[in-house]
């Protein structure tokens, strides 16, 4: 057939599958989103008419291969209704390619028929467009592959002529012209930060990581499909461009024969590229376009993509950010970087190799995970020595060359990079000739400097022309600030230009804008070249103020975000400025500037305190490594110091790349560091080399590093520098892939190394050899505590030889050995053994000999396939090894044998703690043969086998003569503790047979087994199957196991019935004291008591005097039963009291369930009779029925032995029993039974035949007014003779008033308290006999105005009650008013307290007026309104005296109101005896009123008038009336408002006062005349016993006329004279009085002004104060002489001495604490805030009855409360003691806290802000609540200063 038929017959074809997808757009649509899940069908294609959406679909569909293409015609064909000569037609497409090139090449002649969308554009037919099937066929036809052949030509010859040319030309790196030197190149597993796939592989699947790369390897990976990415990562100046060039010269000079093409593409060129591109225009156009025909071309290269190579330089410099999403067609134009993306995704020329090079850090999302990553090291020593060779051409340059620069350690790391090393070379090049060795490298000590030095090298004449270089700067700086690395002819001044190619500095190329368009660009030949001139122009341009330089001195970290579009151009630019910024550039700048030196330190030093700024920051890694940098640049000392000072200790470094250069640069900062520091590199990839940077490093305490980089190499270099690293205390080398050969060279150089105390070789992948190796070195280690070779690989072989070591080696503790884990720990000998001292041999053997005994090793061999052989062998090795602490086996396959020889093994291998032999396999038959071990072992502890959980554990203790010298060492304070035997008992070892499987018939094997220790302490056999028939077969048999303290038969299916048949041995096993059971828990315990149970087994308790207690009981053991959570029917109840009845006493039964019903609680209180060994009796957490508190109250008389019956809620019911001889008081509790009123009487009329009744709650219940009103009347039949509790039942009034109305029929009734409020308390107290005063105390009861009448009317038939207290009872003062003036008896006195808020508002005046309305006399009156308090004294019957009022009236001149009511109130306190006011405001009226009262009261005795104020006018009125109340025994006028006029006022009330006893004044202002007026009345007082003038200003004048007046006072008793302004002239003279006050029992000079002298004196005139009780001189600066004046003659009689702040130091006090020791009086001792550092006396007699002991802030340390801890035990009575503010440490509190026991009736000691850890105040305060460590809860612990 001919084209044109066959060419119709596909039009047809096509139309005809067009038209049948038109009608299915709705499957044609699913199917698209089925076979392009990609592909976005967006509102625009649903615009389309039918046709044109399937002619769009159709190509897409096709585009996808044939495989996507075959199933798609399937589903048309399987799907839709076609015709079988069509479906024929339809599959036999995919047949051939030619077919399907037709049909879609009709396809898009089908859419340029018709109208296109105008979102879709016709494909560019020029260069670089879609090349069209129907014009490859005629190419095809026409020999188009010899075109793409001419293509390829034509490539290689460009390449050959580019590289061919040994000069430098345009677009050539500045050394292309030197013979090339490869640097070092590592493969590396991981491809940088790109997206993680789970499964993803990365890296070269042949090259192993960190494994060198040769450049022809670069592209050695084989893949047959998708693209073949290579990123290849390199620091700058790493050579990267020029290895990408140096590729394209291998290619063309035929070296890389794999790859037909080679397309180099920099980044730099690319990013000036703004439109799209397809990939043959980026192909063609951008790079080298074809003669003709570039479609036939892009085809081959299609056709033939494993041949093509595409190599992207830059891949850091994108400008543009990369998607990660591709929703495009990969043939559409895009930008350059969406190409290099979908070229590595394989979306474009599938099967292409691309590589990209970048520097280190963010690498764009584009990258596939896959891509195998290639790391650039550099230059090694070998490499720049054959650079240097290269570089000189005669020998003696190159020999002088190299010697210059190893010569220089810092220059010789800085040519590991290679274009730092062409720098140097450049530089020596120059500076060679006519210099000396030395002197040239000298001048390249940094960086900056090398480049300094080519810039001279460079200038022909020498001469810096500053203008140009200048210029060139700021070329630079705006580039970098702006992105841009590629610069126009416009953008660079002509004359700058011109200088910049001259010297070489700037490169000129040809760079295509787009297609078509292309443009001359420039560029700085490296561009770290253009960070330089950048920085130049910082530091030199007068135009760059400090704070713009200052901004560019920063750090940027490696971490780079994904978020950022790009890294930054200036990541060396910072590091110029610092270079720039030492001394050593200060001329070169100066003459660049044409400024004077100053000016440019001032810019330098700008720059050297930002970076001393950055150097105080915490800072990552990476920033720690460029700052190394930048300080190293500066070559300054103090800013290296300083930066190595700053850094922390702890030094890690994560994750990224490290090179030589860096390591250097660190180790260099840490030169100048004091302290030691831990370095740690983990994940880092390293140079090999590295470790060498180190060698030297004194400072490096721990060195660890972890990565898969380090190798053989790496080990070498490291263990070069090991043995110079003389702090090296720990050392790290894991997760790396070093072999033998690396090992040795680490194992030759660790013995050198004799610091070393911990290394570590985990996850390096060892052999047996290599491990084997390691071990051997120990012995060279003296220090070594660590030695961590996990993660290896280890046999059982290699694993039994370690243990040997491990038995031989003197200083292993432990090895650990677990899976994977491999750890020996080490005890290193201490400082004081011999083999650090050099001792002589002798006493070095005796050591030795002395140090193996004391020895002791831990062996941990868990999870590591030993078998019963690997056993024998081990216990071999172990029989002859020194005391073992530990050995675990666990996860091993012993079995049987194997566990039944490490048990019998056990005796003789001196294990001292714990055998463990768990998860090996162990049955139910081998449980009996391990057991055999606790017969033989007599240092067993306890064993625990549980087959269910893999469990077998042996516990030891020491051997028996190690445990002597531990119970010689033991105290035991407790003096009621029995006393130990003289013999040593025998170990009771504790035997754990948990869930086991044992049943009933294995029990007498096991007793047997178990029966000839007749040691257990403890038997727990839980969790087996023994039921009911095993439980009583052992009861049978446990007398045959001795004396047991415990016994757990937990969850053995046991029912009551077997709990019963265990009931039997409270009378056979005298060990058994309690029985626990819980039947939903199958919770069965078994106990004894563990101090008692070697008296017990000795088959009877020795016998005590009365009243003595064991220590854990009282005088008979008791013996306890609990049952828990059973079903307590009438039956079983009768059959487990049954059961009891043979127990010995004492007993207390426990019984829970949760419903108790009538029939069985009468049942069990029905045989309460029958168990009279009872004790208690508890019923807990069930429901008891309601009439339970009816029958509880029957118990006692029907059971004579209870004595409390505590019922709560129903729910819980606790009876105590008593014994025959006991006699107690009985108590009945019925809290919250919902008790009513129906209740009552039947509940009185049997609690009446309750003799002894003391107690009775009735609390919460519901009894109500009615209830209580009940109760009243049947109170008078119940003898009770304590307390009865009525609270919460819901009273009123109503309840008050009927108690009140009760209490004439109630003579035993001593007080009563009712609460109304939401206290919601009614308390009721009687005694035994009938009482003849009451109390009653009547709280928020809030009477209205009708319940007073009743209200007073009771109280008046009350004629008993002696004290009535109403608190918020009464609304206003109408109430009070009416009660007072109805209250009246016939004879008697009545304390009435009102509490109300309206007396601190009503005023003196009106109180007064309501006082007036009592009928009865009032002998007292008390006013307080800031208590809101009055307080009236009444005594019945009402007394007249008309003629002594009429007397005292006519002295009265009042108004008619004043008058009136002065009357009424003289006539009702005619008697009156007390009047004190406190806190009160009088006013004119009410003292005028108080004056009246004060002339008519002839029997007034005392008066108080206290922290009040008083006008002036008021103060002459009281003073008035005071004048004449001769009769005054006591005078308060202390704490008033006064000043020296009001003083001296009031103070004349005291004429005339000879009776007077109490006299205070205390804060009233005594100086002067006023004074006078005291002293001139004290005179007088013959009989005055208490004078208080605290803070009145009285100084030594004062306090001398004072003194003269006390020599009349000869029976006073206590004078206060503290806070005044007393010296020691004051205080002598006061001395001179003392001994003539015989009566003298309290004297309080507390802050005052008193020194030495006048302590002194004092001191010695109290010693004649035989009576003295109260000593108060705190506060004074008295010193020792005070101090041992007291101590020769303290008063026998000496209760209270205050000495606080008193200036004492350790000798005063120790002096005073001998005299004090055994005083039998002293109470309260204060020696707060003086020295006791040392002094702390130590008490021998202690003080019987001392209860409060101050001594805070007494610089008491740990050593100090030894010996005072020593005497607080002699002080029984101590009740607080205060240690605040010390210095106490943890172990002052722990031995503070190890006597409080001792201590019964202590009840705080504060410890508040001492140096107690919290951690260890938390752990103390939980054992012993009551030590305070916080003045606040929750307070934090506060350390003092200084500490």
């Amino acid at each position: 057939m001919d084209p044109i038929s066959l060419q119709l017959g596909t039009k047809n074809l096509h139309g005809y599958l067009v038209r049948l997808l038109s009608r299915n757009l709705g499957w044609l649509d699913a199917k698209v989103k089925l076979f392009l899940p990609s592909v976005d069908l967006g509102s625009g294609y649903q615009a389309l008419d039918p046709t044109q959406r399937v002619i769009l679909q159709l190509p897409k569909l096709h585009a996808q291969g044939p495989t996507t293409w075959k199933s798609f015609i399937q589903c048309v064909c399987m799907e839709l209704d076609v015709p079988m000569d069509m479906e024929v037609l339809l599959m036999s497409t995919w047949g051939h390619e030619d077919g399907f090139s037709s049909l879609l090449e009709i396809d898009k002649e089908s859419q340029s028929d018709s109208q296109l969308h105008p979102g879709l554009k016709r494909t560019h037919q020029s260069c670089g467009s879609s090349p069209r099937p129907k014009q490859f066929r005629k190419q095809q036809q026409g020999g188009y592959q010899e075109l793409a052949k001419r293509y390829l030509q034509l490539l290689r010859t460009s390449a050959q002529q580019r590289y061919g040319n040994r000069t430098p030309g345009p677009g050539q790196p500045l050394a292309f012209h030197q013979a090339y030197v490869p640097p070092i190149l590592k493969w590396s597993r991981a491809s940088a930060p790109f997206h993680t796939q789970e499964g993803a592989t990365t890296g070269n699947p042949k090259a192993e990581d960190g494994t060198d790369v040769n450049i022809r390897d670069l592209f050695s990976t084989k893949a047959s499909k998708g693209p073949r990415v290579t990123v290849l990562l390199g620091k700058a100046g790493m050579g990267k461009t020029t290895l990408a060039h140096r590729l394209c010269q291998k290619w063309a000079d035929g070296q890389l024969d794999r790859f037909q093409a080679v397309f180099l593409f920099e980044f730099r060129q690319l990013n000036l590229i703004t439109g799209s591109l397809t990939l043959p225009q980026l192909l063609f156009d951008m790079y080298l376009r074809p003669e003709a025909s570039p479609e036939a071309v892009f085809q081959h290269l299609k056709e033939n993509a494993e041949g093509i190579l595409l190599i992207f330089d830059g891949l850091d410099e994108i400008l543009q950010p990369c998607s990660d999403k591709e929703t495009a067609d990969p043939e559409d134009p895009a930008s350059a970087l969406t190409l290099f993306s979908r070229l590595c995704r394989g979306t474009l020329l599938p099967g292409c190799s691309v590589m990209a090079t970048s520097r280190p850090g963010k690498l764009p999302a584009c990258l596939p995970t896959e891509a195998a990553t290639v790391h650039m090291w550099g230059f090694d020593g070998p490499r720049v020595e054959e650079y240097v060779n290269h570089f000189f051409s005669d020998q003696p340059s190159q020999e002088a060359a190299l010697a210059e620069l190893q010569m220089d350690r810092h220059l010789w790391s800085m040519c590991a990079v290679p274009a730092l090393c062409r720098i140097a070379c450049l530089c020596l090049h120059h500076l060679l000739p006519g210099r000396s060795r030395g002197q040239s490298a000298a001048l390249l000590p940094t960086m900056t400097q090398n480049y300094v030095q080519m810039l001279l090298t460079l200038n022909p004449q020498g001469v810096l022309r500053a203008e140009p270089l200048l210029g060139l700067g700021e070329v630079a700086l705006s580039g970098l600030e702006s992105g841009k690395v590629i610069f126009s002819a416009g953008d660079i001044p002509a004359s700058t230009l011109d200088f910049g190619a001259a010297l070489g500095l700037l490169t000129s190329f040809c760079v295509c804008l787009g297609p078509g368009h292309r443009d001359t660009g420039y560029a700085f030949s490296h561009l770290s070249l253009q960070e330089f001139f950048a920085a130049l122009h910082l530091l030199a341009s007068p135009q760059v103020d400090r704070e713009a330089l200052s901004q560019h001195v920063t750090l940027h970290s490696r971490w780079v975000q994904r978020t950022k579009a790009r890294l930054g151009l200036s990541d060396h630019l910072p590091t110029f400025l610092a270079g720039l910024a030492s001394r050593a550039c200060r001329s070169f700048l100066s003459l660049l500037a044409e400024r004077e030196e100053e000016w440019v330190a001032a810019k330098q030093e700008v720059v050297l305190q930002a970076l001393k700024k950055l150097a105080t920051r915490r800072l990552t890694g990476p920033k720690v490594v460029e700052l190394c940098h930048r300080v190293g640049e500066t070559q300054d000392p103090e800013l290296a110091s300083f930066m190595a000072r700053s850094l922390p200790q702890q030094l890690p470094f994560h994750n990224f790349l490290l090179t030589y250069a860096d390591l250097a640069s660190l180790a260099s900062i840490l030169g100048h560091r004091d302290g030691p520091i831990h370095l740690d590199f983990e994940g880092c990839p390293l140079e090999p080399r590295c470790p060498e940077t180190l060698a030297g490093c004194g400072q490096v305490e721990n060195l660890s590093f972890k990565s898969r980089k380090c190798g053989d190499a790496f080990a070498e270099a490291l263990s070069r520098s090991l043995p110079t690293m003389g702090s090296l205390k720990k050392l790290g080398l894991a997760g790396s892939k070093i072999t033998a050969q690396g090992i040795s060279h680490l194992v030759q150089a660790l013995p050198f190394c004799p610091q070393l105390e911990e290394v570590s070789f985990q996850d390096n992948q060892l052999k047996d050899r290599e491990v084997l190796n390691i071990v051997e070195v120990l012995s060279c280690l003296p220090r070594l505590q660590k030695l961590d070779l996990s993660r290896n690989n280890v046999s059982v072989s290699t694993l039994l030889s370690l243990t040997k070591v491990a038995v031989m080696c003197p200083t292993i503790r432990m090895l650990q050995v677990r899976e994977t884990d491999l750890i020996f720990l080490l005890s290193p000998p201490t400082e004081t053994d011999p083999e650090l001292q050099g001792d002589p041999d002798l006493q070095g053997n005796a050591n030795q000999s002395k140090e193996a005994q004391r020895r002791s090793l831990a062996l941990r061999l868990q999870k590591c396939q030993l078998g019963v052989h690997d056993v024998e062998v081990l216990i071999a090795q172990l029989r002859e090894g020194p005391q073992l602490d530990e050995v675990d086996l666990s996860g091993n396959q012993l079995k049987d044998k194997g566990c039944q020889l490490m048990a019998e093994a056990a005796p003789q291998l001196h294990i001292t703690k714990k055998l463990d032999l768990s998860d090996n396999e162990l049955s139910v038959a081998g449980v009996l043969g391990v057991l055999s071990v606790v017969n033989t072992c007599q240092t067993l502890t306890e064993l625990h086998i549980s087959l269910l959980h893999k469990t077998v554990v042996f516990t030891f203790a020491p051997e028996l003569e190690e445990q002597e010298g531990i119970q010689k060492r033991a105290t035991f304070p407790d003096s009621l503790m029995f006393q130990m035997s003289s013999e040593p008992s025998l170990r009771s070892p504790r035997i754990r047979l948990t869930h086991c499987a044992l049943q009933a018939q294995r029990l007498e094997l096991l007793c047997k087994a178990l029966g000839g220790s007749c040691r257990l302490s403890h038997l727990d056999l839980s969790g087996n199957a023994l039921g009911d028939e095993g439980v009583a077969l052992l009861a049978r048999l446990l007398p045959g196991l001795g004396s047991l303290q415990s016994l757990n038969l937990s969850e053995n299916h046991l029912s009551l019935e077997g709990v019963c048949s265990l009931t039997q041995c409270f009378s056979t096993l005298r060990w058994l004291l309690h029985l626990e059971f819980s039947s939903a828990s199958q919770h069965v315990i078994l106990r004894g008591d563990k101090r008692g149970r070697d008296l017990l087994a000795a088959g009877s308790l020795p016998e005590f005097r009365a009243g003595a207690r064991l220590g854990f009981g009282q005088r008979h053991v008791p013996r306890s039963f609990c049952l828990k959570e059973c079903q307590l029917e009438p039956l079983s109840l009768s059959y487990l009291c049954k059961s009891l009845e043979k127990c010995p006493g004492p007993l207390e039964v426990q019984l829970s369930c949760e419903v108790l019903s009538d029939q069985s609680l009468e049942t069990l209180l029905h045989h309460l009779p029958q168990l009279p060994q009872l004790s208690l009796l508890q019923l807990s957490q069930m429901q008891l029925p309601p009439e339970s508190p009816l029958l509880l109250a029957d118990l006692f008389s029907l059971c004579p032995q209870v004595q409390k019956v505590d019922l709560r809620s129903l729910r819980h019911l606790t009876l105590h029993l008593r014994s025959s001889e006991e006699q107690e008081d009985r108590c009945c509790w019925f809290t919250d039974c919902g008790l009513r009123q129906e209740h009552v009487e039947p509940l009185c009329g049997l609690l009446s035949k309750c003799e002894d009744l003391h107690q009775l709650d009735l609390s919460a219940n519901l009894l109500g007014d009615d209830g209580l009103r009940c109760l009243l009347e049947c109170l008078p039949k119940v003898p009770i003779s304590g307390s009865l509790d009525l609270s919460h039942n819901s009273m009123s009034q109503e309840s008050v008033l009927c108690l009140v109305e009760a209490l004439p029929s109630c003579p035993r009734l001593r007080e009563a308290s009712v609460n109304l409020g939401s206290k919601q308390s009614f308390w009721i107290l009687f005694s035994r006999q009938e009482e003849t005063g009451k109390t009653l105390r009547l709280s928020e009861c809030h009477f209205k105005p009708e319940h007073m009448p009743r209200l007073a009317a009771s109280l008046s038939q009350a004629l008993q009650l002696t004290e009535l207290t109403l608190t918020w009872c009464f609304p206003g003062l109408e109430q009070l008013t009416v009660l007072l003036g109805l209250l009246t008896w016939p004879t008697g006195v009545l304390t009435l307290r009102v509490e109300e808020p309206w007396v601190g508002r009503v005023g003196v005046l009106t109180l007064l007026e309501v006082c007036a309305q009592a009928s009865g006399n009032i002998t007292g009156i008390s006013i307080s309104e800031t208590q809101k308090q009055l307080c009236i004294q009444l005594e019945f019957p009402h007394q007249e005296n008309p003629e002594a009022v009429a007397l005292r009236l006519a002295h009265c001149d009042l108004g008619t109101h004043q008058n009136l009511l002065a009357r009424k109130l003289m006539e009702t306190c005619a008697r009156l005896r007390q009047l004190s006011l406190s806190q009160v405001n009088l006013c004119d009226a009410s003292s005028l009123l108080l004056q009246s009262l004060l002339l008519s009261l002839s029997e007034l005795k005392n008066f108080r008038l206290t922290s009040s104020c008083v006008s002036s006018k008021g103060l002459a009125l009281l003073t008035s009336g005071l004048s004449h109340c001769h009769l005054l025994e006591e005078l308060d006028l202390s704490n008033n408002q006064l000043g020296d006029e009001g003083t001296k006022v009031l103070l004349g009330a005291l004429e005339g006062k000879c009776r007077l006893k109490r006299l205070d004044l205390s804060h009233l202002p005594l100086g002067g005349s006023t004074l006078a007026v005291l002293t001139q009345g004290l005179g007088h007082m013959t009989l005055l016993q208490s004078l208080r003038l605290s803070k009145s200003n009285i100084d030594d004048v004062g306090c001398c006329h004072l003194s003269k007046a006390l020599r009349a006072a000869t029976s006073l008793e206590e004078l206060s004279l503290s806070h005044n302004q007393i010296g020691n002239t004051g205080a002598q003279d006061l001395a001179a009085v003392l001994p003539g006050l015989p009566e003298l029992r309290k004297i309080d000079l507390s802050a005052n002004g008193i020194g030495p002298a006048g302590g002194a004196r004092l001191a010695e005139s109290l010693t004649l104060c035989r009576h003295l009780e109260e000593l108060m001189l705190g506060c004074n600066a008295l010193g020792d002489c005070t101090a041992l004046g007291l101590a020769k003659g303290l008063p026998q009689r000496l209760r209270v001495l205050h000495l606080p702040s008193s200036h004492l130091s350790p000798e005063g006090v120790l002096s005073l604490g001998q005299a004090l020791d055994g005083c039998p009086h002293v109470e309260e001792i204060s020696l707060a805030e003086n020295c006791l550092a040392g002094g702390v006396p130590r008490f021998h007699q202690g003080f019987p009855v001392l209860r409060k002991l101050d001594l805070v802030s007494c610089e008491i340390d740990n050593q100090t409360a030894k010996p005072l801890a020593a005497s607080f035990v002699l002080c029984l009575a101590l009740e607080e003691i205060t240690l605040s503010w010390n210095l106490l440490g943890d172990e002052a509190a722990a031995e503070l806290a190890r006597v409080l026991p001792q201590m019964g009736r202590l009840k705080r000691m504060d410890l508040w802000n001492n140096r107690i850890p919290p951690d260890m105040a938390q752990h103390l305060q939980n054992q012993e609540p009551r030590l305070d460590f916080a003045f606040f809860d929750n307070q934090p612990q506060v350390i003092p200063r200084g500490t």
